[in-house]
């Protein structure tokens, strides 16, 4: 019995070795967890809203979350007139992102923060979709004071969430729990929260020198993990908004076909109730091949990153496109401040020593005049004429 017993449980560590990498097919409990949205119900919430047009929203006196939502840094003065900018431009949807030590530091402080943006967004008709966890950029998030940015980079200051100490040990998953149901359960029924995007961009890396080397090695098994984790825990909250996680990155020709996806993007497309994703192409008719692919899953989409302009991922490259099918457009930054995110991906390798010709994202400068005057016109024609 002692052999038997010894081969069964060899048996089971192989299979979840091969699981774990990916070398598994993954059978449909794999794939969908808790009661998804139907097709139905997706298409008649999605029905009944206006066309979204917005930014990804981090006000210019904050270089990262941490910044944005701390109590010593919550600048709610800067967020209103950033907010009315917004809102004269015709935007009506942000997407905001949060992070799990704030709910470790001070969970009802954070929450209560967390309804004072949504009254101010509200006050300006903007809806918010929340980002729970990223894994993009440095690797090692820490409370407190944040840095100051580094003169002429991109996003020097920005933090994963929940960082490469608790991703690497699936052990510790368990302790965003509380954070993700306790988030979601205060706005489920919210009508001022919209959508959910429950984990931005999975697996992506710190591209910055010097942080490559603090990231989790294989992260693509670790963040499917905790994302079938967050999943869960989300549908067990149920909220009146939908969830999303975007699917960003591979073959993009491939990704209306299910079964030709790495088990992470087949695990992102196949456990959103609405579709999103993100589209830095400087190729309008690239973008428009993530539309017809993603289409195939016959729900509503959403573009919850876009605006690239070095490489001609313009508004007036790209927002017709997604005005025409009627998807949600949410282009990457606002006002420029201290996330430099007016600098390009590159600057991580290059040396810029004063602001580029051509800015990579944002719109407006800290005093609220814009980059170029061109294109706010064809915001406020594009956006104003939604209906």
């Amino acid at each position: 019995m002692r052999t038997l017993g010894s081969l069964l449980f060899l048996g089971l560590l192989i299979l979840a070795c091969a699981d774990q990498k990916g070398d598994k097919k993954p059978s449909k409990e794999d794939v969908i967890i808790g009661k998804r949205w139907s097709k139905e119900k997706a298409w008649k919430w999605y029905d009944n809203q206006p066309w979204y047009v917005g930014a990804n929203f981090n006000p210019s006196t904050s270089i990262n979350q941490l910044e944005f939502w701390q109590k010593a840094t919550f600048d709610s003065e800067t967020i209103e007139r950033e907010l009315k900018w917004s809102s004269e431009l015709g935007m009506n949807l942000h997407r905001v992102y949060l992070h799990n030590l704030l709910w470790e530091k001070d969970s009802l402080g954070f929450l209560g923060r967390l309804d004072t943006y949504l009254t101010l967004a509200d006050k300006y008709d903007i809806k918010t979709m929340f980002v729970l966890l990223d894994d993009v950029w440095h690797p090692i998030p820490r409370l407190g004071k944040q840095p100051e940015p580094l003169p002429h980079v991109h996003n020097s200051g920005w933090v994963q969430a929940p960082g490469a100490e608790i991703l690497r040990d699936s052990s510790r998953h368990v302790e965003l729990k509380a954070y993700v149901k306790g988030v979601i359960s205060k706005f489920a029924e919210d009508k001022r929260v919209v959508v959910w995007d429950v984990y931005n961009e999975p697996d992506n890396v710190a591209g910055q020198p010097g942080r490559k080397e603090l990231e989790v090695p294989n992260k693509h098994i670790y963040s499917l993990s905790l994302l079938k984790k967050v999943i869960q825990w989300a549908r067990e909250v149920n909220p009146e908004q939908p969830l999303t996680t975007g699917i960003w990155k591979g073959d993009v020709s491939r990704w209306g076909t299910p079964d030709s996806l790495p088990p992470l993007d087949r695990f992102m497309i196949e456990n959103s109730d609405v579709i999103s994703f993100h589209a830095y192409d400087g190729d309008p008719e690239q973008v428009m091949t993530k539309i017809r692919e993603l289409k195939k899953y016959e729900r509503p989409l959403l573009c919850t990153e876009y605006l690239a302009r070095g490489v001609g991922n313009t508004f007036q490259a790209i927002l017709p496109i997604f005005k025409e099918n009627k998807i949600a457009a949410i282009n990457w930054g606002f006002v420029a401040g201290k996330s430099n995110t007016i600098y390009p991906w590159i600057s991580w390798d290059s040396t810029f020593v004063a602001e580029p010709h051509v800015w990579h994202h944002d719109i407006l400068r800290d005093d609220g005049t814009p980059f170029s005057e061109e294109e706010i016109s064809f915001l406020k024609e594009s956006i104003l004429s939604r209906e």
